[in-house]
Order: structure tokens, then C-alpha cells, then sequence
């Protein structure tokens, strides 16, 4: 079983070179990094050089922006499975053996995504309690982008990544692209699981709630809200995960911690905003897939 790594990265190195450490680690060897340099000097490449040596990578060039980086590394990926790490992130030792068993010993399942924990074992998100099937519904707690490893058959039916959505794609709506592309993948029939056992590491970003994570958290929550306008979901949906953020917003204020109730908030009112820009254009409407 032979993965495919795409990665955009724009601005690290140290970061990147903890990857590709990480992959030089790994015990399961059938895999290509396909790394989609934004950057515009060559920080990277005595790194490339000095890993090429041990696993194949193969160096990009693309415009600004993470979704549109992934694309073109679609368009060159080999692989069996195919996955999008992040520049920031590691792998555990015994991951892409543990996936390939997994997948191996179930041909039914077109993918596998898991959560993550950073260095100290901390993690940030409300995460799915137990493995499980993803669907429309639960997808928003059970994949983040570089936890998600899909057999090439569901890309190839899913297509590209939302070049409007993702970090640096010039516009408002600055994440939601990985669940955009799930969502697809789950309207086309696709049976991913969530294994709760399948632990990546990356940072925690969320470590306080100051004017910095408010306004990353804004260009997050605007792509979402982008995402569930335009994808179809019941009309009970949107209010009810805004009910929820507002209700956990008055509940930080009344327990004293402003800056928390302050962050969401924002992230509510961003959220408004990116369901607002969704009625612009008429999107995909993703059914429920047959286990949800």
C-alpha cells in the first residue's frame, strides 16, 4: 500500500524538518512526500536534499493559499492512499503501518481519519467519543485535514479542494476546505472512519484567547459557515450549532472568564458571516449518507 503525502508549506522549516524526521521514522517505507513549496526563497531545500536521500520527495511550485497547494499535489500523486499533512505537524512512530493494516483488513472503508494531541498531550476540539462512521453530522468533530487518509478510488471521485476556502486562499473564508472535500466524499458514497485510536501530533494553537486566536479563530469560523450554508443541511442545523456557541459564550461570562465568552462570541458572529456569504451561489446539497 503506497501513500501519497501532500504537503503545502509557506513560511517554516524547523517545523517542516520535524516531519520529514518523523516520516524517516516511519517503519512503513511504500510512500512519496510530495511537498508544494510556497515560500519564495529555497529555506527548504538543503532539507529535501538531505531527506531524498532515504524516502522520495518530490518539490512543487504553486500560487498562495493551502487548498490550492493541495491541488496540485493531487495532480501529480501516485499513491494508493493520499494524505495532506500540515507543515507543523509529526508523525508517531508506527502511523502509515498502523493505517495500512487498517485499511488492509478493511476493504470496505475508502478512508480513515483520527485526532491529534501536541507534544505535551494536549489537544484543543470537542472529538467524537468512540470510533465511528462518519457522516455529515458528526464530520465536524471526527476530521481535521492532516488526520484524514482516503484511498485514491473516493479522491478521484471527489475531485479538487475548494480553492475559495483554506488559509491563504485570499478571501474571508480562511478553513472549512477539508470538511468541504468530506463532505463531497460522503455525498459520493463514501464509508470513512473515524478511529479514535489513530493519534497524530500537531499544536495546539488555542493556548489563550487573545486578540491573535480571536482572529484566527474569525477566519475559521467564517469558512464553516460558508461550508454549511452552501452544504445543504437542514434548515434546524445552523441554528442549533450557533445556539450552542452562544449558550457556551453566556456561560463563560457568568463563571467570570471574560476573554473565553469574548472568543466565542466573535467566532459567533463569525460564523453569521460566512453563512451569509453562502447564499450568494446555490451549493452542492450533501444527503445524509447511509449511516447517519
Amino acid at each position: 500500500m503506497k501513500f501519497s503525502l501532500i504537503m503545502g508549506t509557506l513560511g517554516r522549516r524547523d517545523e517542516v524538518g520535524e516531519f520529514l524526521a518523523s516520516l524517516q521514522r516511519q517503519d512503513h517505507r511504500d510512500f512519496e512526500l510530495l511537498i508544494v513549496d510556497q515560500n519564495p526563497d529555497e529555506r527548504l531545500a538543503p532539507l529535501i536534499e538531505e531527506y531524498r536521500r532515504h524516502f522520495r520527495i518530490l518539490r512543487y511550485r504553486s500560487a498562495p493559499g493551502l487548498s490550492r497547494a493541495r491541488n496540485v499535489g493531487l495532480r501529480y500523486a501516485t499513491g494508493d492512499v493520499i494524505a495532506f499533512p500540515d507543515d507543523d505537524c509529526w508523525y508517531p512512530d508506527g502511523l502509515l503501518s498502523y493505517v495500512a493494516r487498517r485499511l488492509q483488513a478493511q476493504p470496505s472503508l475508502d478512508g480513515l481519519t483520527g485526532r491529534f494531541v501536541d507534544a505535551q498531550g494536549r489537544s484543543e476540539g470537542r472529538w467524537l467519543p468512540r470510533t465511528q462512521l462518519l457522516n455529515r453530522f458528526s464530520v465536524w468533530r471526527g476530521a481535521i485535514s492532516f488526520s484524514i487518509f482516503l484511498r485514491r478510488r473516493l479522491v478521484e471521485r471527489i475531485g479538487e479542494f475548494d480553492e475559495d476556502l483554506g488559509v491563504g486562499a485570499g478571501t474571508p473564508w480562511g478553513a472549512g476546505e477539508e470538511t468541504e472535500f468530506m463532505l463531497r466524499g460522503l455525498q459520493a458514497g463514501g464509508r470513512v472512519e473515524f478511529d479514535r485510536d489513530l493519534v497524530l501530533h500537531h499544536p495546539v494553537k488555542t493556548a489563550d484567547y487573545g486578540e491573535a486566536a480571536i482572529e484566527r479563530q474569525c477566519r475559521y469560523e467564517a469558512g464553516f459557515g460558508r461550508v454549511i450554508r452552501r452544504g445543504g443541511f437542514p434548515g434546524w442545523y445552523f441554528p442549533w450549532v450557533c445556539g450552542r456557541t452562544l449558550a457556551g459564550s453566556l456561560l463563560a461570562l457568568a463563571s467570570g472568564q471574560r476573554a473565553q465568552a469574548r472568543f466565542k462570541w466573535h467566532s459567533l458572529l463569525a460564523r453569521v458571516r460566512g453563512w451569509r456569504s453562502g447564499q450568494q451561489q446555490t451549493g452542492t446539497a450533501y444527503p445524509s449518507s447511509t449511516n447517519a
